[in-house]
């Protein structure tokens, strides 16, 4: 109760205006920083780390979970433009970061301070590995096995991980240690960004 009432204080402290500009500007932020994704050595090809969960994340901290799910939507939504996956990547990519900031952002907002940072994204990077690998199995490998034979994909996985031989594989050595590397990286540095905004977030947060 008292986590909803802070952010309701938080949201009419701003105006419609000054919130719509500040989704835009992290979504824009976020949209940019998606384009210098990297591959992360033994994972399947199409999963790829990059940063744009960290002005996320941040935005989350100091606004709530509801400011920091417009951005990713609308930061995926723009990339779905582009996408190379039938939109199954940014689908799975709003799904994890949408669930990143909702635990991390509530938890923190609970637990204001340096500590509380930590154990938001900590419980945060154990929510995607769960929820992405849920999502994975039930929906997004059978949604994109429509655009790409399921054969191929854990071929393709198997090429830079022979453990990746089936579906269930594919969760146990793909999905879940990539989201979990994920949660694990912006977790930290989330955590350097939020040591030198700290003063801001909390004058925020006040």
């Amino acid at each position: 109760m008292t986590n909803t009432i802070s952010t309701n204080n938080t949201m009419r402290s701003l105006s419609k205006t000054q919130m719509i500009t500040l989704v835009g500007m992290f979504a824009a932020i976020s949209t940019i920083l998606m384009f210098f994704g990297i591959q992360i050595p033994f994972m399947p090809p199409f999963l790829k780390f990059d940063l744009s969960g960290v002005p996320i994340l941040i935005m989350g901290f100091i606004y709530g979970p509801l400011p920091a799910i417009y951005v990713t939507v609308i930061k995926d939504l723009i990339q779905m433009l582009s996408s190379h996956t039938g939109c199954v990547g940014e689908l799975a990519d709003m799904i994890i970061l949408s669930c990143f900031a909702l635990v991390s952002s509530t938890i923190f907002r609970k637990k204001p301070s340096t500590k509380g940072v930590v154990l938001s994204v900590l419980a945060g990077s154990v929510t995607i590995t769960i929820v992405g690998s849920l999502a994975n199995k039930f929906m997004l490998i059978p949604f994109y096995s429509k655009i790409m034979p399921l054969e191929a994909i854990i071929d393709a996985c198997n090429a830079v991980n022979p453990m990746i031989d089936s579906l269930d594989a594919y969760i146990i050595f793909g999905a879940a240690p990539f989201n979990l590397i994920k949660g694990l990286l912006l977790s930290v540095l989330t955590l350097l960004l939020y040591r030198k905004m700290a003063a801001f977030i909390h004058s925020r947060l006040s």
